[in-house]
């Protein structure tokens, strides 16, 4: 979902690209750690719907902006794990990521009433339109 990749046939020696992973084939390209956020929108009785899939972060490390219909959301992963044999480590490991989405809704949203769950890796939020702005007509005296 969402996830374009762009080439450029002129930019790379194809003999090369097609043999590049010949002799190495342990070696995964392009496979990564970091949160990828996937999200899901929905517009029903004058709100927005959005659920995203950010699995492996804690809601701490999620930051969500609202600036009238621009809604960001970011988060950063970060893992340490280290397995010990007595005295000695024998394995530690850490892992480190950022991700984040920014898209544009065609309402503004109102920030006072909306509301933000994350529960099991999936981050729910409500976000209610702003109640359109009345024109009111200027009596001159």
């Amino acid at each position: 979902m969402n996830e374009l990749s762009t080439r450029d046939p002129f930019s790379t020696d194809l003999f090369d690209d097609a043999f590049r992973n010949f002799l190495r084939p342990w070696v995964a390209r392009g496979t990564s750690h970091t949160p990828q956020i996937k999200i899901e929108l929905t517009e029903s009785n004058g709100d927005y719907k959005l659920k995203a899939d950010i699995p492996g972060v804690r809601k701490e490390d999620i930051e969500i902006n609202i600036d009238e219909n621009k809604v960001s959301i970011s988060a950063e992963m970060k893992k340490e794990s280290e397995e010990k044999k007595g005295d000695r480590v024998i394995r530690s490991e850490r892992q480190y990521g950022y991700a984040s989405r920014s898209f544009w809704l065609d309402s503004p949203v109102d920030k006072g009433k909306s509301t933000a769950k994350y529960q099991d890796g999936v981050l729910e939020l409500t976000l209610p339109k702003k109640a359109p702005a009345t024109s009111q007509r200027l009596e001159i005296s």
